[in-house]
């Protein structure tokens, strides 16, 4: 038997003990394979999981508790029989989780236990970008949400406005069909954590090229908001 249908194998059995998904029982039996080189995506770009893109300071100082903390908390809630929604709904109304966050420790859970792979969600593929801003919330969500302030800095980006929640969310779509967040977050000494998440991307390559995207457009809403010295 060649080592490719040994794994293959050993995959189907632990998915006929566990009821797993073959993706979700293939990422458990992975580490027991011997090292190799890290994955690339077809841009160039190294698969990174939520933890290496979110720091575990940024986790405790944001939600008061570390990844492992929360993961262990959410195993004896049982999340890992729970859908994506249910988590992060669960993290924001029973935890006090702001809502980016939530979603962030939700995806995060999600990787490390299995339930899917860096960067895909049932709809496609997703990513996040943030920015810490010294401005007032009500200045930087009105530099987000007018179309007459956003063209600014978004470079030519076109929102369609679904929803919002003065000062802290937005949510809209593109003309390419995917889903945009926007979240505000209060910090320390007047300070706004700005984050978005783009959803809907339909492969490794439009996620990359929109993370990169949202970085550049947030730096540019840092220096048009923030005062000069």
């Amino acid at each position: 038997m060649t080592r490719q249908k040994s794994f293959k194998q050993r995959v189907r059995s632990r998915m006929a003990k566990t009821g797993e998904s073959y993706t979700a029982a293939r990422v458990h039996l992975i580490p027991a394979e011997p090292p190799a080189a890290p994955v690339e995506t077809p841009a160039g770009t190294p698969t990174a999981a939520m933890r290496g893109r979110v720091s575990e300071e940024a986790v405790r100082e944001r939600t008061g508790r570390d990844y492992d903390t929360w993961f262990a908390l959410l195993d004896t809630w049982g999340a890992t029989g729970r859908t994506h929604k249910e988590i992060a709904a669960h993290l924001m109304r029973d935890q006090g989780v702001p809502g980016w966050w939530a979603q962030s420790l939700t995806v995060a859970y999600e990787q490390e236990r299995g339930m899917r792979v860096p960067g895909q969600r049932e709809d496609g593929y997703s990513v996040t970008a943030s920015k810490t801003v010294r401005a007032p919330m009500e200045e930087i969500f009105t530099a987000l949400l007018e179309e007459s302030v956003r063209e600014r800095w978004a470079d030519g980006l076109e929102l369609t406005v679904l929803s919002h929640n003065a000062p802290r969310r937005i949510t809209a779509d593109l003309t390419d069909g995917t889903r945009v967040v926007l979240y505000l977050t209060a910090g320390k000494n007047d300070r706004v954590s700005v984050a978005v998440e783009q959803s809907r991307l339909s492969d490794p390559e439009s996620a990359t090229e929109a993370k990169e995207s949202w970085r550049e457009r947030l730096v540019r809403l840092k220096a048009l908001l923030e005062p000069t010295a």
